[in-house]
């Protein structure tokens, strides 16, 4: 299965394509978008669009993986990653790929075994399920890939479940 995560944020939206069959994943491509902060709202908003919406079409993800938002302080701030979200999505809708949306929580739990890991301790661990030979080159895109192994790991499980459901099921018969 082709998964591409997103980190979504308005001057940095990381994004990470994996391919993933049972345990195992692998890198597909990575990278950032960055917008410039002097540039009006509605052409950062457009650049992230556009290059989204590019690799997708380069890279055909059959699903989409994005974080969601979490408890913000600074408003400011978590009104620019809504709005940055808003466009990942909206990149996605064009193409009919389905989503999945996932917590920071559920990402570090996923990834990491913990819902207190650090930046840090996300790149290594992310740098070690995929096999890179180095640290992913900003924390965005290394998160945009902990979001795609998150949904590959959720995505596993849901697929071991069936499986031991559907043999209970014949077993009964």
């Amino acid at each position: 299965m082709r998964i591409m995560g997103i980190d979504p944020g308005l001057a940095n939206t990381g994004y990470g394509i994996i391919d993933s069959v049972g345990q195992k994943s692998r890198l597909v491509t990575a990278g950032d978008v960055v917008t410039r902060a002097e540039d009006p709202l509605p052409k950062r908003l457009q650049t992230i669009h556009d290059r989204l919406a590019a690799v997708i079409r380069e890279w055909s993800p059959e699903v989409v993986a994005v974080e969601t938002l979490f408890f913000c302080t600074n408003v400011r701030t978590a009104i620019a990653v809504a709005q940055a979200r808003g466009v990942a999505l909206l990149a996605t809708a064009g193409s009919g790929i389905p989503v999945a949306e996932y917590s920071p929580l559920e990402i570090k739990l996923a990834i990491a075994g913990s819902g207190k890991a650090t930046k840090e301790q996300m790149q290594k661990m992310v740098r070690a399920i995929l096999a890179l030979a180095e640290l992913p080159k900003t924390s965005h895109t290394a998160d945009a890939l902990a979001v795609a192994l998150c949904h590959a790991h959720s995505q596993h499980f849901r697929n071991l479940v069936t499986k031991s459901l559907g043999r209970k099921v014949s077993k009964q018969r």
